[in-house]
C-alpha cells in the first residue's frame, strides 16, 4: 500500500490537471488553481528538507574529517550567517547587513563563476568548430559570420556592399531561418520528451520518484 496509494494520488491529480487544460469550466479551473497552490506550498516546504539534508551531509563530512571537510565548515558557517541576518529577526532591506553581504560577497562570486564559464565555452567552441567534415565546415562558416556580424568589425568589413552581402544581414538571416528551424526542432523534441515522461508518471510506469524500482 505504500506504493499503491502514492501512485493512485499521482494518477488522479495528473488526470485532473489534464482535464483542467481541456475543460474550461469554472469549477474545474478553481479546483485546479487550489491544487497548484498546494503544489507551491509543498515546493516551499521541500526547501526546508533541502537545508536539513545539506546540514546532515556536511556535518557527517566534518565529523569524519573526510576530504574537503574544511569547505563544509565554510559552507555551514556562511549559511548560518545568512540565515541569521535574513531570517525573521533580521531584514533584507537596502543598507542591511544581509543586503551588504549579498552585494559584496554573493554577486562578485557569481560574476567570477560566469567569467570562468567563458573560458569553458571558448574551449568547447574550439573543439566543436574543428574542420573534420562538411557539417563541421558549415558550422564553422556560420559561426564566423554570426560572430563578425554581431560586432562593429563585421560592419566595417562589408561596408559599401549591397545590403544582402553585408555580414549583419547574413547574421540575421542565419539566426532567423536555419538557427530558428533547428531551435524549434529541439524545442519540439524536448516537449515530446516532457509529455512522454508526464504520461509515464501519471500511468505509474515511471516510479523512480518513489525511491525504488522504476
Amino acid at each position: 500500500m505504500r506504493r499503491e496509494i502514492p501512485l493512485a494520488i499521482t494518477f488522479l491529480i495528473g488526470m485532473f490537471m489534464l482535464i483542467d487544460f481541456f475543460v474550461p469550466h469554472h469549477a474545474v479551473s478553481s479546483a485546479a488553481a487550489e491544487m497548484k497552490q498546494w503544489g507551491t506550498i509543498v515546493i516551499a516546504a521541500s526547501i526546508l528538507l533541502g537545508v536539513g539534508n545539506l546540514i546532515r551531509v556536511h556535518y557527517k563530512k566534518i565529523s569524519r574529517k573526510q576530504e574537503g571537510w574544511g569547505y563544509s565548515i565554510v559552507t555551514l558557517s556562511v549559511m548560518a550567517i545568512m540565515l541569521f541576518f535574513g531570517g525573521p529577526w533580521g531584514t533584507i532591506q537596502e543598507g542591511s547587513a544581509f543586503n551588504w553581504m549579498f552585494l559584496n560577497v554573493q554577486v562578485p562570486l557569481q560574476s567570477t563563476m560566469f567569467s570562468l564559464l567563458a573560458f569553458f565555452i571558448a574551449s568547447a567552441a574550439y573543439r566543436a568548430f574543428r574542420l573534420r567534415s562538411v557539417e563541421a565546415g558549415m558550422l564553422l562558416i556560420s559561426a564566423i559570420i554570426v560572430m563578425l556580424g554581431r560586432v562593429p568589425l563585421g560592419q566595417l568589413l562589408t561596408k559599401g556592399l549591397p545590403e544582402q552581402a553585408t555580414l549583419p544581414w547574413l547574421t540575421e538571416t542565419i539566426m532567423a531561418y536555419p538557427n530558428m528551424a533547428a531551435f524549434r526542432g529541439i524545442l519540439m523534441g524536448a516537449a515530446l520528451g516532457v509529455m512522454a515522461m508526464g504520461l509515464r508518471i501519471i500511468l505509474g510506469i515511471e516510479r523512480s520518484y518513489l525511491g525504488g524500482d522504476k
